[in-house]
């Protein structure tokens, strides 16, 4: 109702209403586009940190593996992605693997 209320504001003329309606604006596309992206990433963040052996997890050109050692000072990660087929890949391309994840 408020908003609409602004809107009408600014369409007098009201200098004030715009920028009320800019902030409001704003506002909005961060609690809904930006702090929910910024959650997530904290997330893939604390995965990545908290990796250790056999975690089965996804690359990120899609391939599936399972952790055999890890290395966070050097940021990189040991994993095996056929039987005997072990690769060592930066730590920021890990991902968890969904199929590993409780549903919620």
């Amino acid at each position: 109702m408020n908003v609409m209320l602004l809107a009408a504001q600014a369409a007098q003329g009201g200098g004030y209403g715009m920028l009320i309606m800019m902030v409001a604006i704003f506002a909005i596309m961060y609690f809904f586009m930006i702090r929910p992206q910024q959650k997530q990433q904290k997330k893939i963040r604390e995965f990545q940190n908290a990796l250790k052996e056999g975690d089965k997890v996804v690359l990120g050109g899609g391939i599936h593996a399972t952790v055999r050692r890890v290395d966070l000072a050097a940021g990189i990660v040991e994993v095996e992605i056929a039987r005997g087929v072990v690769v060592s890949v930066d730590k920021s391309g890990v991902f968890a693997d969904s199929a590993s994840q409780p549903q919620k």
